[in-house]
């Protein structure tokens, strides 16, 4: 079998020089993973964003130039390519904006891509995302889907038997949210990424903490058998 990995993120594209964002490092460690040094088969997915079509094209001009031969997947208002799952299938690397996981899940479901994810992932192909991207491989997590007093959610892929906590150190419900989850038995055992940390996962094991800034770091939360959380820090290496 091929190995399967995961990248579970706070991070992704960076503000741009010339263009609205460029992609971060973390693209090309995903290349890395892929085993690819040539052209990289790039599928970009913003579900949870809506699907909206000025996004796309910001995201073409991202990549413009690079080694990245980018094919943005969208399911709204129908899909925009006649075989998602074989398009899935022939990328090295999916990439998996934020925005509602709710929403996300929802379309997926109803259009088989949760079992097209799963089979590209099984057959080696590089599953990625940022937020919403992150905690849709989970089991769930806290999620801004509902509205701006947040909510947990316990229907994701659950490729990750693991809870996931985004944007750490950004958003103040965050933390106490997922710490929450965890002690009540609504979430496992869950990790938790700052803004510009990611977490890669060898199959379901946690291979190794990535960031694209300096100080972001992860996060091990878990509950003791007398109820109580704690929470590790796990420190990140630099791309």
């Amino acid at each position: 079998m091929a190995d399967r990995w995961i990248v579970g993120s706070s991070m992704g594209f960076v503000e741009g020089t010339r263009t609205f964002f460029s992609p971060g490092p973390v693209f090309d460690h995903l290349a890395e993973l892929a085993g690819v040094e040539g052209r990289v088969r790039l599928t970009v997915l913003n579900t949870a964003g809506g699907d909206a079509d000025h996004w796309a094209g910001r995201v073409h001009e991202a990549f413009y130039g690079s080694r990245f031969d980018v094919t943005v997947l969208k399911l709204v208002t129908m899909p925009n390519v006649e075989d998602p799952a074989q398009l899935l299938l022939d990328s090295d690397v999916v990439w998996v904006n934020g925005g509602s996981v709710a929403a996300l899940l929802a379309l997926w479901r109803l259009h088989g891509l949760d079992e097209a994810m799963r089979a590209a992932w099984e057959a080696g192909v590089v599953l990625g995302g940022v937020s919403a991207g992150s905690i849709c491989w989970h089991e769930g997590g806290p999620t801004d889907s509902f509205g701006p007093e947040l909510r947990g959610i316990t229907n994701g892929l659950g490729f990750l038997p693991y809870g996931c906590g985004v944007h750490y150190d950004g958003e103040g419900q965050r933390r106490p949210l997922l710490h929450r989850m965890v002690g009540d038995g609504s979430l496992p055992l869950s990790y938790a990424t700052d803004d510009g940390c990611g977490i890669v996962y060898r199959g379901t094991e946690v291979h190794e903490v990535i960031a694209d800034r300096e100080g972001a770091q992860a996060y091990r939360v878990e509950r003791a058998a007398d109820g109580t959380v704690s929470e590790t820090a796990l420190p990140a290496r630099l791309l």
